[in-house]
Parts: C-alpha cells; structure tokens; sequence
C-alpha cells in the first residue's frame, strides 16, 4: 500500500499539465526552429566559411577553402568608402521617412481614430505601395527624374537646374529612392505605436494649461517611442543593404554606389566568391553592432 501511495505522485507528476504543455511547445517551435536552422543557420555558416577562401584567379568562380583572414583586410582597406557610403544614406532615408511618416501615422491613428472610413483608406493608400514591385516603382522614379522627365523639365524652365544639371546618377536621387520605398516600413510600427495611445492622456495635457506642442513633445512622442524604434530599425536595416536604388540601372550613377552594389558585384560579375561573403558578413556585424547600440540608448532593450 505504501509503495502504490508513493507510485501515484510520481504518475501525475509524470503526466501532469507542465509537461505536457512543454512538448506541445516544443511541438509549436519546432517548424519555426527548423526553418531558421535550414534557411538562416546553415547559410549563414556556409557564407562563413566562404569569406575564409582562397580565390583562384586563373579560374573563373573558382575558390579553395581555407582560413584566409586576408580577405576581411582586403575588403575593409578596398570598400570603406562604401560602408561609410551606404550607412549614411541609409541614416539620411531613415531621418526623411521618420519626418514623412510620423505625421501620416499620427494623423491616422490619433486624429482619424473616430472616422472608420477615413482611417481605412489611408491605411490602403499606406501599403498601397507594396502592390507594386519594388524594382517597377523604382525604375518608374528613374523615368520620372530622368533628364527627359518632367521634374527636370520644370526645374530648368523655372531656372533652378542647368541644362548639364542631371538627377539621376546623384546622391540626392539615392536617397530619395530609398525615404521613398521605405516610407511604409516606418508608417506602419509608427501607426500601430499611436493606435494604442490614449488620447485621455491628450486630453489631460490640455486640462493641465499644456500646449499642444507641450502636450505632443511630453506626452505623445514618449508614448510611440517603441514605434519609433522599431520603425527606423525597420527602415535602416534594408536600407544600408539596398542595393537597387543606388545601381546605375536605377537611380544611382559610378560615384553613388553602396555596399550592397559592391557585394552584387562580387557575387554576379567578377563573381570574387570569398570576397563577397566578407563583406557580407562585415555589414551584418556593422549593424548589428549599430543596431544594438541605438536599441540600448533609446531604452528599449526588450525589442532585440
């Protein structure tokens, strides 16, 4: 009698809800886990390994594997340029789609917060972008700011550009294109940021003598500080990797290219194999790095 008392405690132990909600869990988990394992994981040890090789210039693609950390001094002495380059456009973006978007996603979320239809439709004119290919709407602005389009057209009648004045091919038209195709991507945390807000906490500002500019600069932007957050890091991340708007097929000319355009480059035309997963890898850790930093300065530390 004594050993079947002792018996049933372990039993239920052993059967017991924890358990048996810890291996649903892990049920849950495990496609997720495996997908990361196969389509991240694994190539990301892959392109490792690859930025230690050794190319062969005698042969076409060809590389031996090796621990050749040559390749990252040569990348860095070759292509800082680059990597100063595309972060600084990529900050530039980020700046102008947060100065664009913040008034969008307030104006949506807090000033049309009551009329259902309106607020419904300038969510669809929002990510009414995404409809459309990236490259498509790119190469559309490149036909917009071309010398025959007409934004130079006007600018020359008006007297503000030159007739050897060109758009396209400038940093100007880099940056543009990405704030442009960007722009949702900072929207939409902003938006989902102010959708929560309570506008009660507007209203007492207003009660306590507060301006509408106090009331916005103490009360509201503190409040969509995570929005802000995750919407720069939403914007920065792709963008100081982009490497369409800055090719010379698009918007970008010989004295705008970004290290996304270099990495192409290596991959696809002198196709430098070890030398393009260096400098993939460096601008992962360059971000991450960036990225890390600024997640803890703006005291959010949860969003990584």
């Amino acid at each position: 009698m004594a050993m079947t008392a002792l018996a049933a405690p372990a039993a239920a132990t052993a059967h017991s809800p924890s358990r048996r909600g810890g291996w649903v869990a892990i049920a849950l988990l495990a496609p997720g886990l495996a997908y990361l394992a196969l389509f991240f994981l694994v190539p990301f040890v892959s392109l490792t390994i690859t930025s230690f090789g050794v190319n062969d210039p005698n042969e076409y693609g060809a590389f031996s594997y090796g621990f050749y950390w040559q390749n990252y001094v040569d990348v860095i002495v070759e292509y800082w340029p680059h990597f100063l380059r595309s972060f600084w456009y990529a900050l530039l973006a980020t700046v102008f789609a947060l100065l664009i978007g913040y008034p969008i996603a307030y104006y949506i979320g807090v000033r049309a917060r009551n009329r259902p239809m309106l607020r419904n439709l300038l969510l669809v004119l929002v990510i009414a972008p995404f409809f459309i290919s990236f490259l498509l709407r790119t190469l559309a602005w490149k036909q917009i700011l071309s010398d025959e389009g007409p934004v130079v057209g006007f600018l020359q009648v008006v007297g503000l550009m030159g007739p050897q004045d060109h758009i396209t091919g400038t940093a100007a038209a880099v940056v543009f294109g990405l704030t442009y195709n960007f722009i949702p991507f900072m929207t939409l945390p902003l938006f989902t940021s102010l959708d929560r807000l309570d506008t009660r906490l507007l209203e007492a500002g207003g009660d306590l003598y507060a301006s509408p500019a106090q009331t916005f600069w103490r009360v509201t932007l503190p409040l969509s500080l995570p929005g802000i957050v995750s919407g720069t890091l939403l914007t920065f991340i792709p963008a100081a990797g982009d490497y369409v708007n800055a090719s010379q097929s698009f918007l970008g000319g010989p004295s705008t290219a970004m290290i996304g355009n270099v990495i192409q480059s290596k991959f696809l035309i002198t196709v430098n194999y070890p030398q393009a997963a260096a400098l993939s890898i460096l601008l992962m850790a360059v971000i991450l790095i960036i990225v890390g930093s600024y997640v803890r300065r703006a005291g959010t530390d949860d969003l990584l």
